[in-house]
């Protein structure tokens, strides 16, 4: 059968909000309403006025009075649907800008003024007042109406929106709320008919003088026309009148602007890469669902509209052309679309378009004559009917109907197709028939299920059952059902509503148990609870594309919001438990069965609702289906248990697994709930080691395993109660984990993770301390170890917080001083000055550490870790030792004649300077190692200058500080001597043989630095007299220079 009978657009039934004005008085008083009244009400519902006209040859005046007052829309709903959004407005700006709230603003603060009603013509003025220094602003208002809808309406403000303004829906509440107020006059032609010539002529004349600048040419145009005998206006009977109504064939539907529809979705489309443009084609979608379920034609009229625009987008072609994909807002978009037209059916095929399957569902009918008995009865069985013929069977074992006629999501498309048109009774019987249906189908597969469950379970692998779920299908079967149900079991008043559609901010409502007809002890809310666990628990392949795994998602968080808003009482904790063991039992056919396919969509996020229900009321079931849902089979497949990714800390690998886009989303979910299961089993040894082997072998993401562990570590250690040594003992083994799987791996995280695993062990206690101690070399790098681990486990904090007493004590710093000296042996060049640090304070393991350093030294450990560590002996009040390891550093290093600003510069000036310190003999020993080391001529200079300076310290044997400063000219600077003044002769051959004319200058400032280190021996006069003819002869070609060497040296 076509959809249950089509009835007209809008009635009125009597509702909580209406305001009746014209049988109010009647019933305040306790009288009933007038027998004229309610016939009145009846035909103005269902009558043009011209069929009363045609019908009876006279309509008494009162009649007619009667008839036109009862034509105006008496409920506040329909004013409310075409004044309102679709979803609420931004936070802080409550409902300004929403039309039906300034309107109804407007008629409490009395802005509605003359109003006048004349046949089905409303009009009056709404005066609003005016912003800041500005005027009050005057609007003249107009409405037609016939049949209780507003058929037109005209407005002073010029508003250019899809619904109606705020004047008008002032205006239109007045005429609800103030009926009696309202004058009321018949169709003025009627009161046309009953004026003679005279009068008539004069009321023409007024009329005019009172209008004529608007209507003068159009009256002189018409009596021109009717003054002409044979003009058409003269052959047409009677005269248009725009008060009297609808005619017969008019159609009867509320005012819809449908060029402002089309020019609006048109612009939404060209901006619809903005949340606002597509926040507002939501907005649309909503209403035009709100008129579908209030049964307004003008739901499909709108519909049809938008579709239109979104064929002719111009981005079609262009996509098409270029061969791209949408946007996924634009998708979205497409699919809601594809969602309203006609609450889609698709066909089976997964390739089918948006559009594919919304025109396939023209295909479908709803003449079935077993469809139809079912629709029409809750009590339809086999008693009913007998055999409806055919070989499927049409009831169940207990003689409920089932539908077998097409595919579950088809099935399901109807149910919301009938919801959406305002048949929630017919939508809740074909319901009831689909989950007869599935629950069948169930119990064969798993009767089939065990005859082969020994062959799976040996194989370990299984096809996919379903290759196109129902979690994330583009026609949302399981949500449709589910919203079917528990709006039949809903406890909420009716009431006047803003946003019908506004999704998740609705408010929080209460649902009840409601009686399924023919089924005893079910009800409406039990079979929305089976039939969501049903499509979650649902093994099934992950869908192609970004999108597509987006809206799988997406649509599994919908489905457990709406499970999470029912409060469960025993009843439904027992469907629960029902339903998690047939689950755990379903085989391939659930995702929570023993045998998975590799691409199988996981069941973390589903197991998360279930183990929370569940645990107050059966906790060993909620962890073993917990448990059981931890796989994530695309993984398991690629690594085994414990390996990491190829990039540890990036959960998704799009390499390997290039179909998989939301695989970082589906760890996090798989950590979520491993978390959750962790805090649940706080205080419970043996479920606590049960999640840990599963954590172990199903999650292979470093970055969240060590989540996991930071979140272990948390719960069992709370400020106010006694740690949890069991659970602090899981964070630990997850530490320890996440350390030997990203070992190799060096990232920025590696010092945060180490020190956390430092803080963990320290809470369960020294023992743990010293194990990852002296475990090192399997978690840590030697730098780690040392400058993290071993300085961390001893500080003061830590051992406060252990409370050790002295042996315990000294045996932890033992154990960290050993880790120290293994980790310098190992690698000396980052870890020997953080060794002989912690080793300070005890001579044999300091004593340890300086000799490693002496043979790294040997083996090629470099000048600049040398210095630092000379400087810390320096520091630490060990000249001797700090000597020796800087003359090791000079021994390795080579400053060329060019570089004056050699990172080494100021480490060989403090190896000078500690050198003269220490006395005569420690610096005469180290000048040969300077004049091998330094060839620029500036710095060799520059350390004779601070040698000349003062006297020598004390040498070795403890001799006084001489008396004097050594001169340059006697050993042992005149060694250092001879090798500054040959490194100004080099270098200043080696810069004059590719010298431009602009760092003339700067030669002349280095010859006389030059000259005055020549001048530090006795003849240096006469070297540098000779040095500078030398120059002149060799370089007598560069005239310029030469010039400026005789002006400044002559």
């Amino acid at each position: 059968m076509e959809p249950p009978a089509a009835k007209r657009s809008r009635g009125c039934p009597a509702e909580p909000d209406e305001r009746d004005a014209g049988a109010g008085a009647a019933r305040g008083q306790g009288r009933p309403e007038a027998l004229l009244d309610l016939s009145a009400k009846r035909v103005a519902e269902s009558w043009a006025f011209e069929q009363v006209e045609e019908r009876f040859s006279r309509v008494p005046e009162p009649v007619q009075k009667r008839i036109v007052f009862w034509s105006f829309p008496r409920s506040e709903r329909e004013i409310c649907m075409y004044s309102s959004l679709g979803y609420p407005p931004p936070e802080g700006e409550h409902d300004a800008r929403v039309p039906f709230t300034r309107g109804l603003h407007l008629l409490q603060s009395g802005a509605v003024d003359r109003v006048l009603q004349v046949g089905f013509h409303l009009s009056g003025n709404i005066r609003e007042p005016g912003g800041p220094g500005e005027p009050e602003r005057l609007y003249h208002v107009s409405i037609s109406f016939d049949r209780c809808k507003i058929t037109s309406v005209s407005c002073g403000c010029d508003n250019r929106d899809l619904f109606y303004c705020a004047h008008v829906v002032a205006l239109s509440l007045y005429r609800i709320r103030h009926a009696r107020q309202v004058e009321l006059r018949l169709p003025i032609s009627e009161t046309l008919s009953q004026m003679n010539r005279d009068q008539l002529q004069k009321f023409v004349q007024y009329l005019i003088s009172a209008h004529h600048t608007e209507v003068l040419p159009t009256a002189q145009r018409l009596a021109d026309e009717i003054l002409l005998l044979g003009s058409e206006i003269n052959l047409v009977h009677g005269a248009p009148d725009p008060t009297a109504g609808a005619g017969i064939e008019d159609a009867n539907c509320w005012h819809l602007d449908e060029e402002q529809i089309q020019e609006q979705v048109k612009q939404l489309l060209s901006n619809g890469g903005y949340y606002g443009a597509s926040q507002q084609l939501r907005s649309m979608f909503s209403k035009v669902r709100e008129m579908l379920r209030m049964r307004d034609s003008n739901g499909a009229r709108m519909l049809i509209l938008m579709t239109e625009q979104f064929l002719q987008d111009p981005r079609l072609a262009l996509w098409r052309q270029q061969g791209a994909g949408m946007t996924d807002k634009c998708r979205q978009l497409w699919d809601e679309l594809g969602s309203e037209e006609e609450e889609e059916v698709a066909a089976t095929s997964p390739r089918h378009t948006v559009f594919g399957r919304a025109l396939l569902a023209g295909e479908l009918h709803w003449n079935d004559a077993y469809l139809q008995r079912i629709l029409a009865s809750d009590s339809y069985g086999p008693s009913l009917t007998g055999s409806v013929g055919g070989d499927k069977p049409t009831f169940d074992p207990q003689g409920r109907p089932l539908w077998l006629g097409e595919p579950f999501p088809t099935a399901c498309a109807r149910v919301d197709t009938l919801r959406a048109h305002g048949y929630p009774r017919q939508a809740l019987r074909l319901a009831s028939a689909i989950i007869n249906t599935l629950r069948l189908q169930r119990r064969h597969q798993l009767e089939s299920y065990k005859q082969q469950k020994k062959e799976l379970l040996q194989k370990g692998s299984t096809c996919i059952t379903n290759t196109e779920g129902w979690v994330g299908h583009p026609l949302d079967p399981i949500g449709c059902l589910c919203r079917a149900l528990l709006e039949a079991c809903r406890l909420e008043e009716e009431a006047l509503t803003l946003y019908p559609d506004s999704g998740p901010e609705k408010r929080k409502v209460a649902y009840q148990h409601v009686p399924v007809p023919g089924s005893p002890g079910e009800s409406y809310l039990v079979l929305a609870l089976e039939v969501a666990l049903l499509g979650l628990g649902q093994q099934r392949a992950l869908p192609e594309g970004l999108y597509a795994q987006d809206k799988v998602v997406r649509n599994e968080e919908q489905l457990l919001a709406l499970l999470e808003e029912v409060e469960l009482d025993e009843r439904l904790v027992q469907v629960l438990r029902k339903q998690a063991g047939l689950l755990l039992e379903g085989g391939p056919f659930s995702g929570f069965g023993e045998v998975l396919f590799r691409e199988s969509v996981p069941m973390h996020t589903c197991a998360r609702y279930l183990f929370t229900a569940l645990l107050p009321h059966d906790p060993d079931l909620a962890y073993r289906l917990a448990l059981r849902a931890m796989r994530l089979p695309v993984l398991e497949t690629a690594f085994p248990a414990g390996e990491p990714h190829p990039s540890p800390l990036d959960s998704i690998m799009s390499n390997r697994f290039p179909r998989w886009f939301i695989l970082g989303h589906l760890e996090t979910r798989q950590c979520e709930l491993a978390s959750t299961m962790l805090t649940a089993a706080k205080g419970d040894p043996k479920w606590l080691h049960a999640v840990l082997g599963s954590i172990q072998q199903n999650i292979h993401s470093p970055a969240l395993l060590f989540k996991l562990a930071q979140d272990a570590c948390k719960t069992a250690t709370p400020v106010s109660a006694p740690p949890d040594t069991t659970l602090l003992g899981i964070a630990l083994e997850l530490g320890l984990q996440v350390m030997r799987m990203t070992l190799n791996i060096m990232t920025w995280r590696r010092r945060e993770m180490v020190r956390w695993l430092v803080s963990c062990a320290t809470e369960i206690g020294p023992q743990a301390l010293m194990n990852i101690m002296q475990n090192w070399y399997s978690l840590f790098t030697p730098v780690e170890a040392a400058t993290i681990v071993a300085v961390t486990g001893t500080t003061h904090a830590t051992l406060l917080r252990l409370q050790l007493d002295t042996p315990r004590r000294e045996e932890l710093w033992a154990c960290a001083r050993t880790l120290a000296l293994q980790c310098a042996m190992k690698d000396p060049q980052n870890c020997a000055l953080p060794a002989l640090t912690l080793c300070e304070k005890n001579h044999s393991a300091f004593e340890a550490a300086y000799q490693i350093v002496l043979d790294a030294a040997a083996g090629g450990l470099g000048h600049a870790h040398l210095f630092t560590v000379a400087r810390y002996m320096e520091h630490r009040g060990l000249p001797l030792r700090a000597y020796k390891l800087a003359t090791l550093a000079l021994a390795q290093l080579s400053i060329a004649f060019n570089q004056d600003s050699h990172p080494a510069v100021n480490d060989v000036l403090w190896a000078c300077s500690l050198s003269h310190s220490l006395g005569r003999h420690e610096l005469s020993a180290i000048v040969p190692l300077i004049i091998r080391s330094i060839h620029c001529a500036p710095m060799l200079s520059d350390i004779l200058r601070r040698w000349t300076l003062s006297a020598p310290g004390l040498g070795p044997l403890g001799a006084r500080r001489a008396t004097k400063p050594l001169g340059a000219d006697r050993a042992p600077l005149c060694q250092l001597l001879d090798a500054a003044v040959t490194a100004y002769i080099t270098t200043s051959h080696s810069r004059l043989t590719h010298i431009s004319p602009r760092h003339y200058g700067d030669f002349i400032e280095f010859l006389g630095k030059a000259r005055e280190t020549f001048l530090l021996a006795p003849d240096g006069h006469l070297q540098f007299a000779q040095f500078l003819e030398n120059l002149k002869q060799t370089y007598k070609g560069k005239k310029k220079l030469m010039l400026l060497v005789r002006e400044r040296f002559g």
